[in-house]
């Protein structure tokens, strides 16, 4: 053979990366292998550390609730029951809601009944209360109105020590007391002095501003020397002037009472003999709202 007719040979060299056997699958199943086992430690920690009634409740939480532990139909969603030929308003399907429907828990009359009886009572207190403020503002004005009557009037600026006004419980209280020299009734006589008269008709002008119903009560200071049967003549001075006020334009229906107290309550309790024990008591009363017949 020539030189030149040589055959030519090729050599290939394969470069492995590595060994076959170190690839990485066994990363997966090392993994695997790990979170099982940390599952599986953690299922021992929490059957150590739960109560029964906690392991009971794990199971019935996991259960499935919708399958019957029952074989019979009795068991099963309608009771053993059937829907009937008339459809769903048969009387199986009525017997099925009326035993899953909830009853509901009665009705306590009496928890009902108080609590009306409390709503009640407070919508009569606000009554009460607004009434009351209206009253007040009322007799406030009337007592204002007076004081500037006697201030304005030159006859009457001498008098206005002898007329007293406050607010009592019972209402607006004008009282027309007598003064060391200045006497309205002569001593022993019913019927009052020109003094006394034109107090009288002054305060009339301020009651006819209200509604207000009035009482007229007489008194008399104590004395060593009774001049007569105080008790007649305290009555006597109040109904004369009940007949100087209605004269002036008091209503007649609104006088609700009209009484003799003699001596026996006294404005200056420390010395009944005082002067201004002798007095004419005006009241005009508070009114009330109305109650419903029940209360």
């Amino acid at each position: 053979m020539a030189y030149g007719d040589a055959p030519i040979l090729i050599k290939r060299v394969k470069k492995v990366q590595g060994h076959a056997h170190h690839g990485g699958a066994w990363k997966v199943a090392y993994a695997d292998f790990v979170t099982a086992m940390m599952a599986f430690f953690l299922l021992m920690w929490l059957i150590n550390t739960t109560s029964p009634d906690q392991k009971r409740g794990i199971a019935d939480y996991f259960a499935p609730a919708s399958v019957s532990q029952s074989t019979s139909g009795s068991g099963a969603l309608l009771g053993g029951t059937s829907l009937g030929e008339t459809g769903p308003k048969s009387e199986g399907s009525q017997s099925v809601v009326q035993q899953l429907a909830p009853e509901a828990p009665p009705k306590d009359k009496s928890s009902k009944s108080s609590s009306d009886s409390a709503a009640a009572a407070a919508e009569q207190q606000a009554m009460r209360d607004a009434l009351k403020r209206r009253e007040d503002d009322e007799f406030s004005s009337a007592a204002q109105s007076l004081k500037q009557a006697m201030q304005t009037l030159p006859e009457l600026a001498e008098l206005s020590k002898q007329l007293l006004v406050d607010q009592t419980p019972e209402g607006l209280r004008i009282q027309l007391v007598d003064q060391e020299g200045r006497a309205m009734f002569e001593p022993g006589s019913a019927q009052p002095n020109a003094r006394a008269r034109l107090l009288l008709q002054t305060v009339a002008k301020v009651i006819v501003q209200l509604n207000n119903r009035i009482t007229i009560a007489g008194h008399t200071s104590a004395s060593l020397k009774p001049v007569g049967d105080d008790w007649n003549l305290s009555a006597a001075r109040a109904n004369a002037s009940r007949a100087i006020l209605q004269g002036a334009g008091v209503n007649p229906d609104r006088v609700y009472q009209v009484a003799g107290k003699a001596n026996s309550d006294p404005l200056f309790a420390d010395d009944p003999t005082l002067p201004g024990n002798r007095r004419i008591a005006i009241v005009l009363l508070r009114e009330m709202p109305v109650l419903p017949p029940a209360h």
